[in-house]
C-alpha cells in the first residue's frame, strides 16, 4: 500500500470519527431539549411550583460547570489505557440514560416522588457530562493536528443541528406523553454511545501520532485567559440568542413565526464552521475566536438596530455564523493548547464555560432582569460588549504569539 493510500485511509477514519461525534452531540443535545420541554410538566406532577423549575435548570448548569471539567480531567488520566475512554463513557452513559428514562415514571407517582425526581436529575446531570469533553478528547489524542479544526467543526455540527430543530421539537412534543420521548431519547443515546469503544480503537490504530504520551502540566497564563474569554463570549451568546432574539423578531413578526425564524441563527452556525476551520488550520484557534467575536459584536449590533425583518434575519445569520466559528475554534484551540496531556481538561473547561454562562443567563431570567426598565437596556447591549471585548483581547494575544514565533 502506498503512502497516498495510507493517508487516504487515515483521513477517512478521521472523518468517520468526526461524523460519529456529530451524531453523538446531536442525540445528546436533543435529549437535553426533550428534558427542558417536559420539565415543567414533570415538576408539576410531583408538586413542585412552576417558579421553581428555573432553579432546577440552574442546578443542572451548576453541576455541569463542575462535572464537565472533572470528566475532562478523568479522560486525560485514562487516555493512556488503550480503548478505556469508550468504556468509561459507556458505563457512565448507561447510568445517565437509566436516570433519564426513569424521570417521567417517577414523576408519575405524584408528590411522593419529589425527592427521587431531584435525585435522578442530579445523577443524570453528573453522568451526562461524560458525553461532552471525553469523546472530543479523541480528536486531540489520535487525530492528525492539521485535521483537528475540520473534525471539530464536524463534531460541533451535531450541536448546531440540534439547536436548529429545537423550536420544531418543542411544538411537536408539547402535548405528548413524556414517557415515550424519554424512552426513545435514552435508548438512542445509549446505542450511539456503545459504539464509542470501536471508534476509539479505530482512531488509535489509524493514528499518525507517534509521540509518547506527555504528562499533564499545570495551566499557564494563556489557557487561563482563553477560558476566561470563553466564559465572556458564551455569556454574550446566551444573552443574544436566548433573551434578545425572540423580542427582536417580534418587532417585525408574529409569535407563531418564531419557530421558523429562530433557527436562522443555527443555520449560520452550521454553515460557517467548515470554511472557518481552514482559517484555524493556518492562523490558529485564538485568532479565529477573536475575529469571530468582533464579527459577532457587529452582527448583534445590527440585530439591535435592524429596521426591517430582512435586515434582522441577515444579522441573526451572521451572529450565528460568528458563534459557530467561536465554538469550533474554541474546541480546536483547547486541543492544541492542551497537547501536553491536558486535552480533556481544556475541552472540559470550555464546556464548563458554556454551562457557567447558561447559569448566569438563567439567573438573570429568574431575577426578572429583562423585565426591569433599568436593566433591560443592559441585557440588550451586553452581547455586543461581551463579544467585542473578549474578541479584541484574544486577537491581541494571537497577534502577540504570532510575533514571538516570527522572532524566533
Amino acid at each position: 500500500m502506498t503512502t497516498t493510500d495510507i493517508n487516504a485511509d487515515i483521513s477517512a477514519s478521521a472523518n468517520r470519527t468526526g461524523v460519529y461525534l456529530a451524531v453523538l452531540q446531536l442525540v445528546f443535545t436533543l435529549g437535553w431539549t426533550t428534558y427542558v420541554i417536559y420539565l415543567p410538566k414533570l415538576a408539576g406532577l410531583v408538586g413542585i411550583a412552576p417558579g421553581t423549575v428555573i432553579l432546577i435548570l440552574m442546578l443542572d448548569q451548576a453541576v455541569f460547570t463542575i462535572s464537565d471539567t472533572a470528566m475532562g480531567i478523568a479522560a486525560d488520566r485514562i487516555a493512556g489505557l488503550f480503548g478505556r475512554i469508550g468504556l468509561f463513557v459507556g458505563v457512565l452513559t448507561a447510568i445517565s440514560c437509566a436516570a433519564f428514562v426513569a424521570l417521567p415514571f417517577v414523576a408519575g407517582t405524584g408528590p411522593g416522588g419529589q425527592v427521587w425526581l431531584i435525585v435522578l436529575i442530579v445523577i443524570w446531570a453528573v453522568t451526562s457530562s461524560a458525553l461532552r469533553a471525553p469523546p472530543l478528547t479523541l480528536l486531540g489524542k489520535y487525530g492528525a493536528r492539521p485535521r483537528i479544526p475540520f473534525l471539530a467543526a464536524l463534531a460541533m455540527l451535531g450541536y448546531g443541528l440540534a439547536g436548529a430543530v429545537s423550536p420544531y421539537l418543542g411544538v411537536v412534543l408539547r402535548d405528548q406523553d413524556p414517557r415515550l420521548p424519554f424512552l426513545i431519547s435514552g435508548a438512542v443515546l445509549l446505542i450511539t454511545t456503545l459504539a464509542l469503544s470501536k471508534v476509539e480503537r479505530g482512531a488509535a490504530q489509524d493514528s499518525v501520532a507517534s509521540e509518547p504520551a506527555v504528562s499533564a502540566k499545570p495551566l499557564g497564563r494563556i489557557p487561563i485567559v482563553f477560558i476566561a474569554s470563553m466564559v465572556i463570549l458564551s455569556l454574550g451568546s446566551q444573552l443574544h440568542f436566548s433573551i434578545n432574539s425572540a423580542p427582536f423578531f417580534l418587532r417585525f413578526a408574529k409569535p407563531e413565526q418564531l419557530q421558523w425564524l429562530l433557527p436562522v441563527f443555527w443555520i449560520g452556525f452550521n454553515i460557517a464552521m467548515f470554511p472557518a476551520s481552514t482559517v484555524v488550520k493556518h492562523r490558529g484557534g485564538l485568532f479565529v475566536i477573536g475575529a469571530a467575536g468582533l464579527l459577532g459584536a457587529i452582527a448583534a449590533l445590527g440585530a439591535e438596530l435592524a429596521v426591517n425583518l430582512n435586515m434582522l434575519i441577515a444579522a441573526q445569520f451572521v451572529a450565528g455564523a460568528a458563534w459557530g466559528c467561536m465554538l469550533m475554534a474554541a474546541v480546536s484551540a483547547a486541543l492544541a493548547i492542551g497537547e501536553n496531556g491536558t486535552e480533556g481538561k481544556l475541552v472540559g473547561l470550555v464546556f464548563s464555560a458554556l454551562a457557567l454562562a447558561t447559569f448566569a443567563r438563567m439567573a438573570a431570567v429568574a431575577g426578572g432582569l429583562q423585565k426591569l426598565p433599568e436593566y433591560a437596556p443592559l441585557l440588550q447591549w451586553a452581547p455586543v460588549a461581551c463579544w467585542s471585548v473578549a474578541g479584541a483581547g484574544l486577537l491581541v494575544i494571537a497577534a502577540s504569539r504570532a510575533q514571538r514565533k516570527l522572532a524566533v
